[in-house]
């Protein structure tokens, strides 16, 4: 999930999809900025017709614990694709490296491991502003092009498996 140095909006315009069912897990640990991820998911999903119920929410603690919320997601066959939201700020021990690296190792297995895409919604950041500008502030909102990676994956594996 990147971004366009031009205008921050990923590239290639959205697939229309059709019964796509979408879980977004976000953490509660500064759940201010992962609440604003979500938000901004979930409004980019109404925005492309997405009913309320094909869109759930569910909340975890913290960042770890997104890789086992998203693998029990996925063993219940309801969605189609995974979003995880969570925002680990650096501090002054090594906590933020321990944390960064587990969720990122435990989402890159599920996806290599499994058949539904689990999106990749983690802000790691220096300072809460950081996180902030990335969470509908002056760089947008990453929980859009979230949304907009779930889209597009869907529509991957729907043309994969034709």
């Amino acid at each position: 999930m990147s971004t366009s140095l031009s205008n921050g909006a990923p590239s290639g315009a959205l697939p229309k999809v059709e019964n796509m069912r979408v879980a977004i897990v976000a953490a509660e640990w500064n759940g201010h900025i992962t609440g604003a991820l979500a938000d901004g998911a979930v409004e980019l999903f109404k925005s492309q017709g997405f009913a309320d119920e094909d869109v759930e929410i569910f909340h975890v603690p913290g960042a770890v614990e997104l890789t086992f919320a998203a693998s029990q997601l996925i063993e219940t066959g309801n969605f189609d694709a995974i979003i995880v939201f969570g925002c680990v700020i650096r501090g002054g021990t090594p906590h933020f490296d321990y944390v960064c690296q587990s969720v990122t190792q435990g989402i890159t297995s599920l996806n290599a491991d499994c058949d539904i895409p689990v999106i990749f919604g983690v802000l790691t950041v220096d300072c809460e502003q950081d996180a902030l500008d990335r969470a509908g502030g002056k760089l947008g909102n990453k929980g859009t092009e979230a949304a907009e990676t779930a889209i597009k994956m869907f529509d991957f594996i729907c043309k994969v498996r034709e």
